[in-house]
């Protein structure tokens, strides 16, 4: 009797005890979210040297990494997670998925600093590469660095064919920055507690329509829709279309 008394209250403590971890891992990711939607707030701030509203306006996904760590000696490296949202069928904005993202450079460096990092995904198949969990900027897919300012056209920078833009911000300035060699990965374990479901792809996170995530999803759904407001539809990407192989 008291042996099945101690192990009914071992399994109530344990019990509670990973409610109150998936809890706090919960509200990690949730402060992540709030920071990106800062993030894109106080860049936008500045029109002339914002991210162009008309690339802004076609752009078929956006990647927020807020705080990005960027330090070395001699080598370097950067490590940051974020979130990165899609853009429908219908013109609206999915829901995030968390990716991790990191890479080395080799040259003369020292010290460590704080950057917030954008990618701005142009084409229908850069998403292919997002639904695939995992790819290397500049080796699996183009990537250079954006143009700012009101005035800036995607026209005029000398790598058009670029797949994605990306930009940084460190210590208030804000400008295009290569990133090429990042090795960008979905990170399972923040979309797991986030959504309390263990196992999602990329994919099933995009598509989901749930009415019960967190609120912050809305938050942030509502400031990319400002500053890249809904395309026309039929401009994005479409559920019924088949996701990349994974």
């Amino acid at each position: 009797m008291k042996k099945t008394l101690v192990t009914a209250v071992l399994s109530l403590v344990l019990s509670c005890a990973w409610m109150l971890e998936d809890a706090q891992a919960r509200v990690k990711e949730e402060e992540l979210v709030m920071s990106s939607i800062q993030v894109l707030e106080e860049i936008m701030s500045i029109p002339e040297q914002a991210i162009p509203p008309a690339l802004l306006n076609n752009a078929q996904g956006i990647a927020i990494f807020p705080s990005m760590i960027k330090a070395g000696f001699i080598l370097g490296g950067r490590y940051g997670t974020g979130v990165t949202v899609i853009r429908r069928k219908d013109g609206t904005w999915s829901n995030p998925v968390f990716f991790r993202s990191f890479g080395g450079s080799l040259g003369f460096q020292a010290g460590a600093q704080s950057i917030d990092v954008i990618l701005v995904f142009k084409t229908p198949r850069s998403l292919d590469y997002i639904s695939s969990g995992k790819f290397t900027l500049g080796g699996d897919i183009s990537v250079a660095a954006g143009p700012v300012g009101r005035h800036a056209e995607a026209s005029t920078d000398t790598q058009l064919r670029a797949e994605i833009y990306s930009y940084s911000r460190s210590r208030g300035l804000f400008a295009g920055v290569s990133l090429t060699g990042s090795s960008i990965q979905v990170d399972y374990q923040a979309n797991s507690a986030f959504y309390g479901t263990a196992g999602l792809l990329p994919m099933e996170i995009f598509t989901r329509d749930d009415p019960n995530v967190p609120p912050v999803v809305g938050d942030l759904r509502r400031a990319i829709s400002r500053h890249a407001g809904p395309s026309p539809v039929g401009a994005g990407w479409s559920s019924q279309e088949k996701p990349a192989p994974w």
